[in-house]
C-alpha cells in the first residue's frame, strides 16, 4: 500500500470524477462532479479507450465541467494488472488503483451487489478521498512496466516448484495404493517403476506403470524449466552492478539468488519505503490484538500482507539462523525463542519481520546487518 498522501482537491475546483468497474466483456463508468451531483453511469466495451475518451467528453458537457478541468479516476486492482492505469495516465487522467479488500461493505443484512452499484459506490468514495478522507480505502502502489514484467520469472519458478511437488506427491500416492514405497535414490534410476514390486512381490499393474511413466516425463520437463530460470536469475545477479541492491543481497551469506530476486520484485527497493513501519506493513506478520471493554486477548497474527514475501522471508529467517549464527538477529532469536520447538516456530515470524527491515536497509543504504558475514569471492 502507498503511504504518500495524494494531493487534495479544493472545494472551489471543478473536477470530473470517474470510477471504472472492469469486466471481461464491458466496463461500467460512474461519473460525477462532486457530492451534489448524482452519478451518471455508462457502459462501454472492455478495452475501448476511444470510447473512454468519448464518454468522459460527454460527462464534461453533462456536468458542466470545462475541457481544461482535471479528470480523476479510480479502478480496483485485479486480473487486468496495471495496463489500464498506464493507459489512463497517457490520456491525461489522474488514476488511482484501489485495493478492493480495503473497501468496506454493509454487514447488517444480505447486500445487493451489481457492477452498477459497485461503480456508483466507488466513485462516491473517490470524491470522499479527494476531499481529504484518506481512510476511505487503501491504494496500491503501481510498479513500473519493467518491474511488473520482471515479476513473471520468480512467480513462474514458484508455480513450477509447486507443480513439481504435486507430481512427486501423486506418484507417491499411486505407489501407496499398491502397498509399496520407493526411495528417492531408486526414483532417480531410469524406468525405475518397472522394477518395483507391490505388497505381494508382484510387478506394478501396467496402467500404474504407464501413469508413472507419463508423470516422470512431466517431471523432467518441469525440472528443466526450473533449471533454465535458475540460470537466468544467476546470470542477472552476476551482471548486476556491485552497488546495486541485488548485488548487495546476494553477497550476504544465507541469501540466495532466488530469494533476492523475490524480495526486489515484490518491492524492497522500487516501493520507496521511508521507514521500517512501512516495510513492516507490506510484510504483515503483525499481532492482531482484541481489546474492547473488559475483554482483552491476543488473536495471533493478522492475515494481511504480501503472501509471497511472507513465504520467502520465513525461509530466509530459518536460513539466517543457520548461516549467520553470530549476527545480532540470530543471537536475539536464540536468547528469546531458543527454548522449545513451539517457541522457535513462533519466534521465526518475529525474526522474519526484523530481518526484512535489516535487508531493506542493507539493499538501499548499504548498512550491513550487525554481525552479518558476507560471502567470500
Amino acid at each position: 500500500m502507498i503511504a504518500a498522501v495524494r494531493s487534495l482537491v479544493s472545494v472551489n475546483e471543478s473536477v470530473l470524477y470517474v470510477a471504472f468497474e472492469l469486466g471481461q466483456k464491458d466496463w461500467k463508468l460512474a461519473m460525477t462532479s462532486g457530492f451534489a451531483a448524482k452519478p451518471w453511469l455508462r457502459t462501454i466495451a472492455a478495452g475501448d479507450l476511444a470510447a473512454v475518451e468519448r464518454t468522459i467528453g460527454a460527462a464534461r458537457r453533462r456536468f458542466g465541467v470545462s475541457a481544461s478541468a482535471r479528470v480523476i479516476s479510480c479502478d480496483e486492482a485485479g486480473r487486468d494488472g496495471f495496463w489500464i492505469h498506464r493507459a489512463l495516465q497517457r490520456l491525461g487522467i489522474a488514476n488511482r488503483v484501489v485495493d478492493s479488500a480495503s473497501i468496506d461493505v454493509n454487514r447488517r443484512a444480505r447486500r445487493m451487489k451489481t457492477d452498477r452499484l459497485d461503480a456508483v459506490k466507488l466513485v462516491l468514495k473517490l470524491v470522499r478521498v479527494c476531499a481529504g478522507d484518506q481512510d476511505a480505502w487503501q491504494e496500491v502502489q503501481v510498479p513500473s512496466a519493467e518491474v511488473e514484467a520482471a515479476r513473471h520469472q520468480s512467480r513462474e519458478r514458484t508455480a513450477l516448484i509447486q507443480e513439481r511437488t504435486r507430481l512427486r506427491n501423486q506418484v507417491g500416492s499411486w505407489l501407496a495404493t499398491c502397498g509399496c514405497r520407493v526411495s528417492r535414490r531408486t526414483r532417480q534410476q531410469p524406468a525405475w517403476w518397472t522394477t518395483v514390486r507391490d505388497w505381494a512381490a508382484a510387478p506394478l499393474p501396467a496402467p500404474v506403470q504407464a501413469r508413472i511413466a507419463r508423470a516422470t516425463v512431466r517431471l523432467a520437463v518441469v525440472d528443466q524449466q526450473i533449471a533454465t530460470i535458475d540460470r537466468a536469475q544467476a546470470a542477472t545477479a552476476q551482471a548486476a552492478a556491485p552497488a546495486s541492491a541485488q548485488a548487495r543481497l546476494v553477497r550476504l551469506k544465507g541469501v540466495a539468488t532466488t530469494s533476492a530476486a523475490v524480495l526486489l520484485e515484490e518491492g524492497l527497493e522500487w516501493r520507496g519505503f521511508r521507514n521500517r513501519r512501512q516495510i513492516g506493513g507490506l510484510l504483515g506478520f503483525a499481532p492482531a490484538k482484541y481489546d474492547s471493554g473488559a475483554s482483552s486477548r491476543d488473536q495471533g497474527i493478522t492475515r494481511a500482507g504480501n503472501t509471497r514475501l511472507q513465504a520467502v522471508m520465513t525461509q530466509l529467517a530459518w536460513s539466517w539462523v543457520h548461516w549467520q549464527p553470530q549476527s545480532a538477529l540470530s543471537r536475539w532469536y536464540r536468547e528469546r525463542f531458543g527454548r522449545g520447538k513451539r517457541a522457535r516456530k513462533v519466534g521465526i515470524v518475529a525474526l522474519a519481520r526484523k530481518l526484512l527491515i535489516a535487508l531493506w536497509r542493507y539493499a538501499t543504504a548499504g548498512v550491513v546487518p550487525a554481525g552479518a558475514v558476507l560471502k567470500v569471492g
